[in-house]
């Protein structure tokens, strides 16, 4: 699916963009949007400069591979999140795994499991690693106080998310395009500048992957072992294929055929991993900033002003800002459906405060703390998750022949 069906997906997540007079919240494309908010954060920017610092060029190789498998699994959980969801007493969708793991398997006890885990979990992926790493760029840039860039955040983020899903994803569909465009175009121009060492750093991720550099400069070098696992551990972190959170919002999208759905959820890990973070990766490695020392942001701020100047040292940043503020938006949603699963839509609204709480507090809390919760409560959801993919997916096989093997009908605009 990833590799014959992707232009096909494409067409529907951009052009055609909704099943008009289907079920449904949000268009194809605002489902799409709030999904790729809230996985294009600080995994993009941070997290794929911590990977080469830590296993060097070789992570990316993994963060690739894992991007590949992850479309195909980000396919799955879409398609079983619109076929087994359901309409909430406020006349809106709620779906995901929790619900396919109760309605597909008949566990509910699973069900409360996952749910409970992505309602903590979205605390510290979506929450304070975002608002963390923004604080900690602009105190490093800009000399902002975490506190005033905290307590900023916190107010901004509650006027989109007290008022709701249709709030979220127009919210995610304006912020989301013109942060990935400008970021995108603005990584282009480093590797245009750095255009004769493109060979050579391709061929330094591909070798680095099996055979990682030994210490050099300010990097410490890495065993094979690290290489692999920070690489996927931060791919993981940044396309969130298999966590189980996308298809939540998948589930809100119009649509009448669930295989559609999926298609247009395949390209978000696309667009996060293949696209957004291999020009993060790649102009890191270009550049040779990754021998420097340097971790986090801050590693990705020297490879943008090193080759851009000033305008490099606020592309980044800038960045940061939007992507981080899309997760948590997009995120909010993720954990307030888990706990509307839980305790129903009256304990939507108190969750949301304290959401918007943890913003501040993961403004200026501690780094290494908050990055360890986050990679333990996403195993965490990825457990019963994948369990319920591997279990459901001779369901994902047929729908997906049946969907294949349809006759031809001529595009609606």
């Amino acid at each position: 699916m990833p590799f014959f069906r992707l232009p096909e997906a494409l067409y529907l997540a951009f052009i055609r963009r909704k099943d008009p007079g289907s079920p449904g919240d949000i268009s194809h494309f605002q489902a799409l949007m709030t999904a790729l908010s809230a996985t294009v954060g600080v995994g993009n920017i941070a997290g794929v400069a911590t990977a080469i610092a830590i296993g060097g060029p070789g992570a990316m190789a993994w963060m690739w591979l894992t991007g590949l498998v992850g479309m195909a699994s980000k396919y799955a959980e879409a398609m079983l999140a619109v076929r087994y969801r359901i309409v909430n007493e406020r006349g809106e969708m709620s779906g995901g795994p929790m619900y396919y793991i109760e309605q597909g398997l008949g566990q509910r006890w699973l069900a409360v499991v996952f749910a409970a885990c992505a309602s903590v979990a979205a605390f510290g992926i979506g929450n304070m690693v975002q608002s963390h790493s923004v604080a900690q760029g602009l105190e490093v840039t800009y000399k902002v106080s975490p506190v005033v860039s905290g307590a900023v955040m916190t107010v901004v983020t509650a006027l989109v998310l007290l008022k709701g899903i249709k709030s979220i994803a127009w919210a995610s569909s304006v912020i989301a395009p013109v942060m990935i465009v400008c970021y995108f175009f603005g990584g282009l121009a480093v590797l245009f500048v750095h255009r004769a060492a493109l060979g050579q750093a391709f061929m330094d991720i591909l070798q680095g992957a099996l055979n990682p550099p030994a210490a050099v400069g300010g990097f410490a070098g890495a065993t094979l072992a690290q290489t692999i696992r920070i690489g996927v551990a931060r791919g993981i972190f940044s396309n969130e294929s298999g966590l189980g959170s996308s298809p939540i919002a998948a589930a809100a999208a119009q649509t009448n055929d669930p295989v559609r759905q999926a298609l247009v959820s395949m390209t978000q890990t696309f667009l996060d991993t293949l696209v957004v973070c291999s020009v993060t990766g790649l102009a890191i490695v270009v550049t040779g900033v990754w021998r420097g020392g340097a971790t986090g942001a801050e590693l990705t701020i020297q490879a943008f002003h090193q080759t851009l100047g000033p305008a490099g040292s606020w592309i980044v940043p800038v960045g940061l800002v939007l992507f981080a503020y899309s997760t948590i938006v997009g995120w909010c949603y993720y954990g307030e459906k888990a706990v509307e699963y839980l305790w129903g839509v009256r304990a939507v609204a108190g969750y949301r405060w304290l959401y918007c709480i943890a913003v501040f507090i993961g403004a200026v809390g501690e780094l290494n703390v908050i990055w360890t919760l986050a990679d333990i409560f996403n195993a965490l959801m990825a457990l019963p998750n994948l369990i319920a993919l591997l279990i459901l997916s001779p369901i994902v096989v047929s729908e997906t022949r049946r969907y294949c093997q349809r006759p031809k009908q001529p595009a609606s605009p």
